[in-house]
């Protein structure tokens, strides 16, 4: 499966539009990380154990994403984009919501 953030394939023609396929993941937040995360807003710094946590999201998502397209019959995946968003849940912590979206083609 190609996937890419662009509108075309270089190289490639496209037979046939499938239509957007959209994947979601979804990760709560724990509160250890939660407390070494806000000691780092405190000091300053990066914070390695929510950005692994994007990272693998971000995969899952565009593996996910790529599923899906697959099961429609689509060889490529164009016009790729990763969205990320948390939502709040009262005083019970933080989801991290990360979606990939793109249009499911098949390649000439």
């Amino acid at each position: 499966m190609i996937t890419t953030t662009t509108d075309f394939l270089q190289g490639y023609g496209i037979a046939e539009y499938l239509g957007p396929v959209t994947a979601e993941v979804v990760y709560g937040t724990n509160a250890l990380r939660d407390f070494m995360a806000g000691l780092r807003d405190v000091f300053g710094g990066r914070t390695a154990s929510y950005e692994k946590v994007f990272e693998r999201g971000q995969g899952e998502a565009i593996a996910e994403l790529e599923d899906r397209a697959q099961r429609l019959g689509a060889d490529a995946v164009i016009g790729m984009a990763i969205n990320t968003d948390s939502i709040n849940i009262d005083n019970e912590g933080v989801l991290f919501l990360i979606t990939a979206t793109g249009t499911a083609v098949r390649l000439r």
